[in-house]
């Protein structure tokens, strides 16, 4: 139901664009008067109470600082999307809001957003504040952005330390014949019972964004394209390959837990990874957070790069990522664009780009904001790759559907693939070349 709703919310959000509609009347959900804001922010750690925790005492020193109050709510990563869509479709939403930042451009096309000209930009200490690399992810190319950088992030491999000990594994995978190598020494039955119950690799079977993201990955690196200009690509070989790939980890390869393909949440995913039950996951790198909230120590695993192709295919690039993160946006239906906008600039802030993002394990998005814990390993790691194997995704109005579509049918071949029954070739291509029909119809 949850797909179905999100299909229908983004089409409706297209139609809303096609026709130069934009969000109107009603104003912002805030009820509390002009000095007071409202705020969706994502669930970005462990649960919707940690982030709450993070986030209040920062929003009650902006409040201090400034008496404009702020209405705080925490939205899982899972709904957010549709909560957004329907904000614009009704003009009722909050006043700041947190988003994707691969959804820009398609959020960018409902106009119900402010536009973050140079004039706006300048409000917040100009475009130079911020890196290149995150500002690549927050609106259509040659147009102003419709958000800014609030948190960046990139794919990476984390890997037990323990684990991979006990396997005789001594190094982290660099190319995917390794990391399948490493994944199968992982896999056992270590009680005895004649049950798997250690894997080598934990997934997120049934989350579309994740699945998508791999798919990008992947694909990318087998030299899929996935847009010709605002043409989809999703059924080239490149594409194909590249889901494939994905599927062969819980198929053919046997290194994923079967039970994954139900598995929509992060959260229960590193769980199982701080647990011992997998050896391997793919995450990005605020996921350090989510481990520590698990009980799970720093030195208890390695992060290294995204594996590469051993042998990469005509076309393919040697990415590890796109380019990651959390942007923040300002509903255009504010009834205070004031406080809304002094809220983004506080968020934005040298000192609380530190304070925020040393919190959740992620990287400051303005170049002003230094801090000796953004030289983590594991930041190390989200920082070579962004500045040497990744790219954005397509900034274009098209974008978040290519994730709901793709990553949808990713999750239904993930569960087919559980029962022992993986797709071939031929069934991927024939199910993205639909993706393909219902992204140009509209649908």
């Amino acid at each position: 139901m949850q797909r179905a709703i999100r299909t229908a919310a983004l089409a409706t959000a297209a139609v809303l664009a096609g026709a130069g509609v934009t969000a109107c009347g009603g104003g912002s959900t805030s009820s509390s008067g002009a000095d007071t804001i409202t705020y969706w922010a994502t669930n970005q750690s462990a649960s919707l109470d940690a982030d709450k925790k993070i986030l209040q005492p920062e929003i009650d020193k902006f409040t201090k600082q400034t008496g404009v109050k702020v209405e705080l709510e925490v939205i899982p990563s899972a709904d957010l999307l549709n909560r957004i869509l329907a904000a614009t479709t009704s003009g009722k939403g909050p006043d700041v809001l947190n988003i994707g930042n691969t959804w820009s451009a398609s959020l960018q096309a409902t106009g119900a957003f402010v536009p973050w000209d140079k004039a706006k930009l300048a409000e917040v200490g100009g475009a130079s504040r911020f890196l290149p690399t995150a500002l690549k992810s927050t609106g259509a190319t040659g147009e102003d952005p419709m958000s800014l950088p609030l948190y960046t992030n990139a794919y990476e491999l984390y890997y037990s330390k323990k684990l991979f000990k006990a396997a005789g594994i001594s190094a982290p995978p660099k190319t995917w014949s390794e990391f399948v190598s490493a994944g199968r020494k992982l896999t056992k039955d270590t009680d005895g019972d004649g049950e798997t119950d250690q894997w080598g690799l934990g997934m997120q079977g049934a989350s579309p964004s994740y699945a998508a993201h791999l798919a990008y990955i992947l694909g990318t690196q087998h030299g899929a394209e996935v847009f010709d200009g605002h043409t989809p690509k999703f059924a080239d070989a490149g594409m194909v390959d590249g889901i494939d790939q994905w599927l062969s980890w819980m198929g053919e390869d046997g290194i994923a837990n079967p039970s994954d393909a139900e598995v929509a949440d992060k959260t229960a995913m590193t769980q199982s990874f701080a647990a011992g039950k997998a050896g391997m996951i793919l995450a990005q790198a605020s996921t350090g957070l989510t481990l520590s909230q698990f009980d799970m120590a720093a030195d208890d695993y390695g992060v290294a790069p995204v594996p590469a192709q051993d042998t990469p295919p005509a076309g393919g690039k040697d990415i590890g990522s796109f380019v990651g993160g959390i942007n923040v946006a300002i509903f255009k239906n504010t009834g205070n664009l004031d406080g809304a906008t002094r809220f983004v600039k506080f968020l934005t802030s040298a000192g609380e780009q530190v304070i925020l993002n040393k919190v959740y394990g992620t990287l400051p998005s303005v170049t002003d904001a230094k801090d000796p814990a953004f030289e983590t390993p594991a930041l190390a790691v989200a920082r070579d790759t962004l500045a040497d194997r990744s790219q954005p995704l397509p900034q274009i109005t098209e974008e978040a559907q290519f994730e709901t579509l793709v990553g949808s049918a990713m999750n239904g071949f993930a569960a087919r693939t559980a029962t022992g029954d993986q797709p071939g070739k031929s069934a991927i291509k024939d199910e993205m070349a639909a993706a393909n029909q219902k992204l140009e119809a509209g649908s």
